[in-house]
């Protein structure tokens, strides 16, 4: 959302914010004036909030009532406004060394005990994926040309699934004008060329290679054959939902926002019955990220896609062995979170899981 705030807009939307996620109460300018330095008037004040409630970023839920955020403001605070606290993070990453043993406990038992320190330290349902067991690797790969200006692309894992793809010829092959039979021997000489360097490599890891450092010798092919082979290793691998670690529902649900018992029930019911779609969710990301650094996403509300949840806020980030994402690690609370503190919960325990899993 492009939203152009005045210093002064961004420190009154900022401090509104701050007091209501604080106080769960409307926010109006003598609240304001009481609790933070902001050297305005009060007029002034409910001049620059009525500014930000036009332009969709403040709402009053009452005629008579203060201010609260939107889904709007809320992006704006946590785009612009803010940044993860390097102290919790710090807290975090030392909670989960000192409490957590990987040479004694089962993977099991040490996700739940990392869901449970999330749990307490962010004050949110925290959510941990089981991590992707994909072992199927690449056994052989074949280019084939099939008509003109079509090939077939064809891989065969270690337990001999097979898994094809028809596309066109790539760049420099289909420029030559290359008889049917030059064009075969090409695609033969890049085939062995991925085999020599793809054989044995895990299906999931054939979407996050470092393509750069392929010879230079099949430079012009790289871009091509990468996208190519994502696509086709991304259809072929077809995640299965893992079982997902969630702590802290207890403390989440005295949280005024869940006051209604329909509200809190068809969350449950997500959280109990249908992890498959939260599942889907919160492991996007890792299916599209394919840095080395997983990144926090933040899903405000309506951004939510699933209807228990849009009124929540869910911020997730990928734990990964190697740079391979495997699973996922989140909080879900509501809107009126401490954003600071949980993007830096999240952040924190993502990194620990991919240092402990590599």
């Amino acid at each position: 959302m492009q939203v152009h705030l005045t210093n002064r807009q961004q420190n009154i939307l900022g401090a509104t914010i701050r007091h209501y996620i604080a106080t769960a109460e409307p926010v109006g300018s003598k609240a304001l004036i009481d609790g933070f330095d902001l050297g305005i008037s009060s007029a002034t004040i409910r001049s620059v909030m009525g500014a930000l409630e036009k332009s969709g970023l403040l709402y009053q839920p009452h005629t008579s009532a203060g201010r609260i955020p939107s889904d709007s403001g809320y992006r704006i605070y946590v785009d612009q406004l803010i940044t993860p606290s390097e102290t919790l993070g710090k807290e975090v990453e030392t909670a989960l060394q000192q409490r957590l043993h990987w040479e004694d406990w089962s993977l099991e038992a040490l996700l739940q005990g990392a869901a449970q320190i999330l749990a307490t330290l962010s004050g949110c349902i925290t959510l941990i994926t089981m991590p992707q067991t994909t072992t199927a690797k690449l056994k052989h790969l074949q280019l084939v040309q099939v008509e003109a200006g079509k090939m077939m692309l064809i891989v065969v894992t270690d337990s001999y699934e097979t898994h094809s793809k028809v596309m066109d010829l790539f760049t420099p092959i289909c420029d030559t004008q290359s008889e049917p039979e030059v064009i075969d021997h090409q695609l033969q000489i890049v085939s062995n060329f991925l085999n020599s360097h793809l054989r044995g490599r895990s299906l999931l890891e054939l979407g996050y290679l470092n393509w750069s450092e392929l010879d230079q010798e099949f430079h012009s092919y790289g871009e091509f054959l990468k996208s190519s082979l994502v696509e086709l290793t991304h259809r072929a691998l077809a995640p299965i939902a893992t079982p997902i670690m969630v702590r802290g529902i207890k403390e989440v649900l005295r949280q005024p926002e869940f006051s209604q018992v329909q509200q809190v029930q068809t969350i449950m019911q997500l959280l109990e019955e249908e992890q498959d779609q939260l599942w889907r969710l919160i492991c996007e990301e890792a299916e599209i990220e394919d840095s080395t650094k997983s990144k926090v996403t933040v899903r405000i509300g309506t951004e939510n896609p699933l209807q228990p949840i849009r009124s929540c806020t869910l911020i997730s980030s990928t734990y990964r062995r190697g740079s391979v994402p495997v699973g996922s690690v989140g909080v879900l609370g509501p809107t009126r979170l401490d954003y600071e503190s949980a993007i830096a919960v999240v952040a924190a325990a993502a990194d620990y899981l991919s240092e402990a899993f590599s």
